[in-house]
Formats: C-alpha cells, structure tokens, sequence
C-alpha cells in the first residue's frame, strides 16, 4: 500500500491506496482510519471525464479553444511577461497547491519578477485570521492541536460548522463529548454541528464582535482575570479594562439577539470550564470587520490565560488542504516569506538568500484588488476566481478587460475558463507528489499514486518553465519536489519560530512534522517582547443593512459532500448526494409571509444581481435570514464586495437580499 495524505478540508487525514481504493490509515494520528465521504471517493476526481489534459489557446474570448504544445503555450506567456511592466502582472494561487508548488511560484514572482502582486484564495478565507495572529500573538501562529479537544472541558464553536466542514475532526469531537467534553456552538443556523452541542447561541448575524466583548467584560467584572499570566505574558491590560468600563452592554446584547438568560447560561458553562478552546472558522473571518472579530475572541483567552496549556486556546480551522502551507511560504501578497513582511531587514535577509536584488518593499495586489487593478496578465492556478469572489457580476466585466488571462488548473469546467486566453493542464491529486500542511501545523505528505495523465505537469514544474523561459535557469533548476522542500527548509532557518528545518521529507508520511511545538513548550509569543497583545474592538456596524426592499440576510457555507462548485464532488461516478448543490434554507415564518412552500423555486436577489434557487423550509435558520451553500456556482452574484480595511477579506455573510416566489 502506498500511504499518502488527503487534498480536500484542512484535517488532512491519513491515507492508503491499494491498486484501486483507498482506506483510512490507521496508524495516522490524525484521523486513526477514519475518512469523509469525500475523502473516501477521492480517486475518482483523477478519472472524471472534466479533467483538462492537454494546452489550450485562444487569441480572443469570443473565440474556440485550439489545442496548443507545452513549448509553445509557455513561449506564448513568457513572450507578453517580458513586454509587460511588472506592476502589471499578477498571480491568483490556491490552497489547493502543495507547499512546493507554493515555494517555487513565490520566489519567482516576488524574488526575480520582482512585483509582490501573488496572492492565494487564502484571502477570501483565512486572511482575517492571519492578520489578527499576527497583531496578537506577533506571527501567524495556531497555538492549538486537534487533539486537544481531547483535554478540553468546553469547547466553543463560533462560526465554524465542523459536522460538514471538517467531517473527521467533527468525529473527534463527538467522540470526546462522550467523555464530557461540553460544547456551546454560536451560529444564526441550527446547523449539524449546533445539534450535537449542550447549548447553541443562535445570535444576529454580524454581532459576534458584541458577543465576545460582552464575554471579555464579565471575565473582568466577574474577577476571572488570571492575572499573573496577564502581568507577565499580556499587553494592553488596563487600557482594555479601562475601555470596557463604558462599552454600553445592554445594546451589545440586543444587537446579538440573545436575552439575558441564555448569555447567563452560556456564562454558567464557561465560568466552570477549567480548560476552554474557542474555534471557528468562515462565520466570523469572512466580514468586513473579519480581523475585529477575531481579535475579540483571542481576547478571552489572553485574558483568562487560556492558551499554550493542553486543551486551551483559540483554535482557527483552516478550510483547504494546504492553506496553512501556502500562509508559510509566503504566498500571499501582503507577506514576503516565511512570516517575513516587507521591512528592510527582511528583504536583505530573503534577497540575499534567493541571491537576487528585485524584491519590491511594498506590499502587493490582494486577490480580491487584482481584478480591478487593470492589469494586462492575469495566471491563475488551481483556484476560480469568477465562482468564488463577490459580486460576480461586476467580476465578470472586470475580468473580460485583462488581455492575457492563463488558467492553471485540472479540470476544464471552471467558471473562470469562459474567460481565459490559454488554458494548462496540472496534475491533481493523486498524480503530484509533495508536502501539505493541515490545520493544527502538521506537515504531511501527498503521493504519486499513478503516472501523470498524457500532458499533465505538477504545478512547480510549470512554474519553473516560466522562470526559465524569462531566463532565471540559473537559480530554478530543480528536478524532484524533494530539492525545492529542502530549499524551503533552509529558508526557515532565517525565522526565529519556524523549525521546519528540523523534518524530513523522506519520513514524513511515516512520521508526521508538527513545527511550532517548542513555541507552546517556552510560553513565549512571537512579537519583540514576547509578549501577546490585547485590542479593544467595537462593532462599527459596517455590513450592509437590510431594508424594506432587501429585508433578508444572506449567509453563506459549505455542506459535508460538496467541495466548493463540486468540480470534483458532484460527479456522475460519486454517491455524494447528502443534500444537493442548489437549496436556500429559509424559516416557516418567513415562507409562509411570502406564500413559499417547501421545495418551490424562489428568485433571491440583491441590488447586484439574482439567482434561482430551491425552497428548503426548516426551523433551523433565524427569521430573516436566509442559507445558501457556497457548492450553488452562482451565489456570488447576490454577494457584496465589501473587504475587511486589513485583511480585506470579502464580506460574504452579511448580503441584503429580497426572496420571492418565481
């Protein structure tokens, strides 16, 4: 059996193939044998009749595709590169590439082409998350395992739908319920995970900053402060004491649509929990004040001292394979590498490491900028920018406007494909080999498990066509996704926190690396003074409002057996129909003011656009508010482009919207 790592959620479960199927395996620590249905059909996504195989080019939108050569495809891009200044060139990467693919894609755009314009769809889902990691704790850090759920008297889950999301984990959840792990799950949708917990907080959407506030102030009114580990490992104590002394609490709580009874009775649980981990993912990172959000939540447990003690902490759940990966390396725009940013000593650091003299000190376009940044080359991998970013129609005529668009990908049905100009084939999972790294800092490893198909290259060696072909050979010339690791590996050496150095690629499957351990063991933050830092934050009601005509609230997520538009989910091969790709939950109250019954198709719109969907009427939903999972390929047509001022991380849970019977 060869023993590899799954590419779908940020669990990153333990695989193993035996000629046709795959098993969990049951030695990997991470998920002991256990698998999703996703997981467990995933070598169907390498047979599936929509798989891009060989280059395709067009001169022209309008225009047919016609199959092209590698030599010439790659010539094609590199010849309009070279014409082209480099603040006009930009690079859309995915979490669906492995650390490799990220590495080399990073060091040829920021090292040698010399503009910081590469960013990831990390941006439309962990970017809040980053940014306030950074801010509190000095790095991007996750102080918490998966496993110590295992350890934890209460776990809180804010935003984040583990039973459908991250399937595997959610099992371990359960399965320390059963050993009295409490679980207080804070969400407007009584979701599947909501059904498992001792008590679900359906509050407001958009209040959460007002919620964790209210929990931070009762923590210091109520004297539960762990004050010597604030004196010693905290900033900001008596500036956020002071300022909470006027925060107005009774329209905090309105505004969560809570009463006083059920925060109460919520306090009650979390006063009497010894060890408390607060998780949540897309509910509160997808907003407009997505960094506020979690610098809310971290505040609870700076202020508690809950936090680098097994069973404790504030745990953000990363939602693609390799997200966390990419965030290392330094794939997004607005990090230059290996949690470096643009100052003057880490350009020297990582120019005189890579040996060049090009790196730009400005930050660069974000993958939620670069549509509207004019630019004239747009390559985009593994990732669909037109299903994914908001406001799609105002996406659709900005892309159209980008005279070289190339689309990396495997699969040929994307929605981005319309309008691309060159099309190249990548090997999907199964047919690439190289690291990921999950959602607790875990470095695995994904396998070759058969030969590439007809055209298809792994990701860095496409990028490293395009590095010679505009004449950086000297310095990518790699042959194997082992000498692009140990490359990388060196480069952690420059930070002071990052001792992935310290793995080995050959034992990784075997042996699993989890960086960052040392950190947790010394109690020490990232910043200068290694101490972590407390923000005080108000909810500045910036989302969009519902009115008259947009009396709803759209809310947005995944459901357990889709995987984003289903490219590779929703398949005639695959038994994955749990629930279907287009419904909208709607609430009895509700449907039955507007005369919608149950399985009707209803027109949902917004003032940027419609869509139809399917009624699904349940009391699972607040009044109001509306759910429509991300795996429905047209929801962004209603979505709004608001973005978070530091993150800016799209606001996709906070549209007005109208529903009405078709």
């Amino acid at each position: 059996m060869i023993k590899s790592v799954c590419g779908y959620c940020g669990v990153g479960c333990g695989l193993e193939f035996d000629t046709n199927k795959l098993v969990g395996d049951i030695t990997y620590p991470v998920n002991e044998g256990k698998l999703c249905s996703k997981g467990v059909s995933e070598l169907i996504s390498i047979e599936t009749p929509s798989r891009l195989l060989r280059p395709h080019i067009r001169n022209d939108i309008n225009n047919d595709y016609k199959i092209t050569s590698w030599e010439k495809a790659i010539e094609s891009i590199v010849n309009k590169m070279k014409q082209t200044p480099k603040n006009k060139i930009g690079f859309y990467l995915s979490g669906q590439l492995l650390t490799e693919d990220y590495y080399i894609a990073n060091k040829l755009v920021k090292g040698f082409i010399g503009t910081n314009n590469i960013d990831t769809n990390s941006r439309t889902c962990m970017a809040s998350a980053v940014v306030a990691h950074k801010k509190a704790f000095g790095a991007d850090f996750v102080p918490v395992r998966m496993k110590d759920v295992e350890k934890a008297n209460l776990l809180i889950l804010a935003g984040a739908n583990t039973a459908e999301a991250h399937v595997v984990f959610h099992n371990r959840i359960k399965k320390a319920k059963k050993k009295g792990l409490q679980i207080v799950v804070i969400d407007p949708r009584e979701t599947d995970t909501a059904k498992l917990a001792d008590l679900h907080l359906a509050i407001k959407p958009g209040s959460d900053i007002d919620f964790f506030n209210l929990l931070s102030k009762r923590i210091i009114d109520e004297e539960l402060v762990n004050k010597e580990f604030v004196e010693k490992h905290v900033n900001n104590f008596e500036l956020l004491k002071n300022k909470f002394k006027r925060v107005p609490v009774t329209k905090m709580l309105k505004r969560t649509g809570l009463s006083q009874d059920e925060f109460d009775e919520f306090w009650e649980i979390y006063k009497n929990s010894e060890n408390i981990i607060t998780a949540w993912t897309m509910g509160l990172n997808q907003s407009v004040q997505g960094v506020d959000k979690n610098l809310a939540l971290i505040n609870t447990h700076l202020l508690t001292g809950k936090i680098f003690k097994e069973g404790n902490g504030p745990f953000s759940l990363t939602g693609q394979p390799n997200a966390m990966g990419g965030r290392e390396v330094g794939g997004l725009s607005t990090m230059l590498a290996v949690h470096f940013g643009f100052d003057k000593d880490s350009i020297e650091k990582v120019s005189k490491f890579w040996g060049t003299k090009t790196i730009d000190n400005k930050p660069g376009l974000t993958a939620t900028q670069m549509l509207e940044a004019n630019l004239d080359i747009l390559i985009i991998c593994h990732t669909d920018p037109i299903y994914h970013l908001p406001n799609r129609n105002k996406m659709e005529q900005l892309i159209k406007k980008i005279p070289m668009v190339v689309e990396i990908n495997a699969y040929e049905n994307s929605e981005t494909a319309k309008f691309a100009h060159i099309r190249l084939p990548a090997a999907p999972w199964g047919e690439k080999e190289g690291t990921q790294t999950n959602l607790d800092r875990t470095i695995t490893k994904q396998e070759k498990l058969t030969r590439s198909s007809i055209d298809c290259k792994p990701d860095w060696e496409i990028f490293q066509l395009l590095a010679q072909g505009l004449g950086f050979g000297h310095t990518f010339n790699y042959n194997t996704p082992k000498e692009i690791f140990e490359e990388y590996q060196e480069m952690t050496k420059l930070s002071d926190h990052m001792n992935i150095h310290e793995a080995n690629y050959d034992d990784i499957n075997a042996k699993p690396f989890i960086w960052g351990e040392d950190i947790i063991a010394k109690k020490e933050f990232l910043t200068p003074d290694k101490k972590a830092n407390l923000f005080f934050v108000e909810n500045k009601l910036l989302s969009e409002k519902t009115s008259l005509k947009y009396p709803f609230t759209l809310l947005t997520g995944r459901t357990r057996d889709q995987w984003h538009s289903g490219t590779k989910t929703n398949l005639p091969k695959t038994l994955l129909k749990y629930k279907e790709l287009n419904f909208c939950e709607i609430n009895p109250i509700d449907a039955m003011e507007l005369g919608i019954v149950d399985g009707e198709e209803i027109k949902i719109s917004s003032t940027r656009g419609e869509i139809i969907s399917k009624a699904l009427i349940t009391k699972d939903i607040r009044e109001k508010c509306i759910f429509i999972p991300v795996s429905n390929r047209e929801i962004n047509y209603l979505t709004n482009d608001l973005c978070d001022k530091e993150s800016f991380e799209p606001d996709y849970n906070h549209s007005a919207v109208k529903v009405e019977k078709v």
